[in-house]
């Protein structure tokens, strides 16, 4: 008995131990959960402090997204600039590319305005909204359009690109968009794309064309005004957009508005007419749209020039100066006020005559001016004479070999360091000076 009761004390005691134990154990484990738990809290707080500042930052970003108007008249300056200055074959390559996504546009927008059953207002609302595809790609993608290089006349107008770049490129974006709107259409024809819903895409291209090559002078003119208007504010609220959707959100209305209005737009009709042309030849397409070739007798290379001429003379006007125009006056005609002023009244030498005037031994070139004065006649020629700019940007030495420039003069000009440019001139006087800083300021090259 006294075995089984010390035996039975001692399972008691064990039992008591072990309860003691798992106490404890539950205990320590209760701690670990409260500290783990306590660091996944933490770490959801870090996580989402993390995802508010980056959230902040985004609408920081999209508070700041838009440039204002002032800044995109700079910016369409700018890109002026750049446009007259550009190499002939780009801008014939761009100028080619541009008349292939206009043609695009137009290719779509005839084929989901046929036989739609939406009515005359749904149908050219339809028509518009896909007609958009062309400047998106020309804006987006990157290319050369007539209608929209009508804007480069704002940086003419500021003096910074020649009346004659400004008419060198507008003659070869032409030719060029002329170029690659029949290569599209010759392209198109050959799918046969025009015979899908019983001839009705061929028919509809028809139609379209018949219409243009009827216009009056007056009519067709007026319409080219208004359509390029809408043109160019498409592309100017594209100067104010900083990403791809803003941009493609700033050429929907505009765009969509001058399709559905039935303005005219000369780079379009040079895919709409020549499709029109080809149609016409077609019987069975004939048959379809219910006409004879007497019905569609202006419908040929005579017509196409009569519709041609007066849309694009109305398509610049609508451009240089409903917009163009409008918008320097508004914004960049004090600048160029400012800087004619700020010009010294003095007879300057030749751009081209070097200066020759020796400087003795020993004596600092910068501080008696010559180096300055040879500098000063770069620079000015530089700022007026684009052809200089474009050899002084690429062969420097060639350009310079005939100014006696300072070695130092030379490095800072080759290397476009405004900064030395602009120790070197402090010994001018300060008309001078001011003239130059002004310069320097619209030049960064």
């Amino acid at each position: 008995m006294i075995d089984v009761k010390e035996r039975a004390s001692e399972e008691t005691e064990h039992i008591e131990l072990d309860r003691e134990q798992f106490r404890n154990e539950a205990g320590y484990l209760q701690q670990v959960l409260k500290e783990r738990q306590g660091l996944i809290q933490a770490a959801v707080m870090v996580k989402a402090v993390d995802a508010l500042e980056t959230m902040k930052s985004s609408l920081a970003g999209i508070g700041t997204a838009d440039y204002t108007p002032p800044e995109c008249a700079k910016r369409c300056e700018t890109v002026g600039v750049t446009k007259g200055n550009l190499n002939t074959l780009s801008t014939i390559i761009l100028g080619i590319m541009a008349g292939l996504f206009i043609g695009l546009g137009a290719m779509l927008a005839t084929v989901v305005t046929t036989n739609t059953g939406l009515g005359f207002g749904l149908t050219k609302l339809l028509g518009g909204l896909v007609f958009c595809l062309g400047l998106i790609l020309v804006v987006v993608a990157g290319a050369e359009l007539f209608t929209g290089n009508n804007l480069i006349v704002m940086s003419w107008l500021s003096g910074k690109t020649r009346l004659a770049s400004l008419l060198r490129n507008w003659g070869l974006v032409y030719v060029a968009n002329l170029a690659g709107s029949l290569l599209l259409v010759v392209i198109m024809f050959s799918t046969m794309q025009w015979s899908l819903s019983s001839h009705g895409v061929g028919v509809t291209a028809l139609n379209v064309a018949n219409a243009k090559v009827n216009l009056s002078f007056a009519s067709a003119f007026s319409r080219g005004i208004l359509c390029n208007m809408l043109v160019c504010l498409a592309v100017w609220l594209c100067f104010s957009a900083r990403t791809v959707p803003g941009k493609i959100l700033a050429i929907l209305f505009p765009i969509t508005a001058f399709v559905a209005a039935g303005f005219e737009h000369s780079i379009a009709n040079m895919y709409f007419i020549p499709m029109g042309i080809l149609m016409s030849h077609q019987s069975s397409v004939l048959t379809a749209a219910g006409l004879t070739s007497a019905n569609v007798a202006h419908l040929d290379v005579m017509g196409m020039i009569g519709n041609l001429i007066p849309v694009t003379l109305g398509n610049i006007v609508g451009g240089v100066i409903m917009v163009g125009g409008v918008y320097w006056l508004s914004y960049l005609r004090q600048e160029r006020a400012a800087a004619t002023c700020a010009m010294p009244v003095t007879k300057a030498a030749p751009a081209a005559t070097p200066v020759a005037n020796p400087v003795k031994a020993g004596t600092d070139p910068i501080m008696v001016g010559v180096g300055s004065k040879a500098l000063f006649e770069v620079l000015g020629r530089a700022r007026d004479d684009n052809s200089f700019l474009a050899s002084l940007s690429e062969d420097p030495h060639k350009a310079l070999k005939d100014y006696d420039l300072t070695p130092q003069e030379k490095a800072a000009l080759a290397s476009g360091d405004i900064r030395q440019i602009e120790s070197q001139i402090g010994a001018l006087d300060n008309a001078l000076q001011t003239w130059l800083m002004a310069r320097l300021s619209q030049e960064k090259w």
